[in-house]
Order: C-alpha cells, then sequence, then structure tokens
C-alpha cells in the first residue's frame, strides 16, 4: 500500500479552486491539508474536489483562517480544534482539524502568526500551540500526521537570513520551543528528516520580489508519528506551483509513503 499526502496554505480557496483542482489532478494526492481557506464551511467550493474522488471535510467560519482534509477514503472520524471536540465550537478559530482514516489521524493546523512579539496574538499563538499538545499526546499512539502551516521556522537554517528576522516572529526562541515540544511527543519532520542541508523553505513573501530573490522560510511542515514516519520515501516541496498565475505565497509540501 502506498499513500501521497500533501499540506497546502491556499491562501483563501474561492481564489485559487481553479489552480487547486488543476494541481490536485496533476499531483493526484490521497490525502491533502489545506489552509486559510478563508470561507464559512457551507461556501467552500467543494463540488469539483469531490468530483475528483476526494470527500471534503471543511471548517471555516468567513474570511479568516478556515482548515480542511480531503481524502480519497471516508472519514472515520473528524475531531475540531486543538482540544479535539466531536463538534467545531464557537468559542474557538477554525485553525485545527483532524479526521480519521485507516491509517491513523491526519490533522490539517493553521497556526496564528503570532505578528509581533509584543502583540497579544502572540501569546494567543504560543498558548495554542500548548494547548494542541497537551492534547494531541492522546493520539500518537494511534498513529497521526499533523500537517499545515505553523508559522515557524523551526531553526536558522530554516530562513534566507536570520539576521533579517532578529526579534521578529517565526523564530523566536519561544515559538521554536513550542515546536520542539510537539516533536517531543514522538513526531518526526519528515522533510527535514530525509533533508538535512536543503533549505526547503515553502513561503515566500509576495512584495519584494521575495520568490525570485529566494528570500523564503520553511513554516509549511508534516509532523508525523513514528509508525508513520519511518515509511516516508520522499518529500518535496512543489516550487512550481508557486510560480503559477496568481499563486499561494505558500508552496504544497508534498510526502510519499510506502
Amino acid at each position: 500500500m502506498t499513500m501521497r499526502l500533501a499540506t497546502w496554505n491556499v491562501n483563501s480557496i474561492r481564489a485559487r479552486i481553479e489552480l487547486v483542482v488543476a494541481w490536485a489532478e496533476r499531483v493526484a494526492p490521497d490525502v491533502l491539508l489545506l489552509q486559510e481557506t478563508k470561507v464559512a464551511t457551507d461556501q467552500f467550493p467543494a463540488d469539483s474536489l469531490v468530483s475528483l474522488g476526494y470527500h471534503v471535510t471543511h471548517w471555516g467560519t468567513g474570511a479568516w483562517n478556515g482548515v480542511a482534509v480531503l481524502t480519497r477514503e471516508a472519514p472515520r472520524e473528524v475531531r475540531y480544534g486543538t482540544g479535539f471536540a466531536r463538534a467545531p465550537l464557537a468559542t474557538e478559530e477554525p485553525r485545527a482539524l483532524a479526521v480519521r482514516l485507516e491509517a491513523g489521524w491526519f490533522m490539517s493546523v493553521y497556526v496564528p502568526n503570532g505578528r509581533a512579539l509584543d502583540d497579544p496574538h502572540y501569546v494567543y499563538k504560543l498558548t495554542w500551540l500548548a494547548e494542541l499538545r497537551a492534547h494531541l499526546a492522546d493520539l500518537v499512539a494511534d498513529g497521526v500526521v499533523v500537517g499545515g502551516d505553523f508559522n515557524v521556522a523551526p531553526s536558522d537554517h530554516d530562513v534566507w537570513d536570520p539576521s533579517a528576522l532578529e526579534g521578529a516572529t517565526h523564530v523566536s526562541l519561544p515559538e521554536r520551543r513550542a515546536l520542539d515540544a510537539l516533536l517531543g511527543l514522538g513526531l518526526t519532520d519528515v522533510y527535514r528528516a530525509l533533508h538535512p542541508d536543503d533549505p526547503g523553505f515553502t513561503w515566500w513573501d509576495y512584495r519584494q520580489g521575495a520568490f525570485r530573490r529566494g528570500m523564503g522560510m520553511r513554516i509549511d511542515l508534516v509532523l508525523a508519528s513514528e509508525d508513520i514516519a519511518r515509511n516516508v520515501v520522499a518529500v518535496d516541496v512543489d516550487i512550481e506551483a508557486r510560480r503559477a498565475p496568481r499563486p499561494s505565497d505558500h508552496a504544497p509540501l508534498v510526502v510519499d509513503l510506502a
């Protein structure tokens, strides 16, 4: 049995549905984790993805946030939020969505940005990551993949110029420690495991010609429990999707398991 999974912050599914459909036809992932869909669930353009053979599970409330999990296999269970509730919570932003398949849990996450080190949103980000860790521990034994936009570059090797980001979010020590705490549950950063030397950037700002100039960061990650991580045979960033007309500022990360 083989499986291909991918994660992609699409930065508005309605603005990029044609791009996502064309990409899914070309790459054919069995599981596709999407973030920042920016649409309410009842307005998610699911039909064109269902026609490709996907079961679409989405949680979104409007113009911000929003996460989805697309699967060839029908989900056995669905859980919402950092606490893995059985139904969406009105008090929680739609940033984490997990479905259970035969192989285990597959979770799409859109970690809060943090904005600035002195911004309340930064505290929210650290609290959110701590809550995710506290509840994720219960799922690791069942096999779990957590993929998405973590808004954290794990190390200086994951950014184009550490000095340019000094004092900014995404690279601060508390954020990296929060990410390390997730890995400490027994999860593997599958890209870095297979590519110890390549930067593997997944995000480039739209401004200043950042993509053309290589000014990127690796903030889109796939973390997998040991039973799944040991079967990973390839992990690649699909740069071509970032070169497409009207692209997301993120590129998809594609993982093959055998």
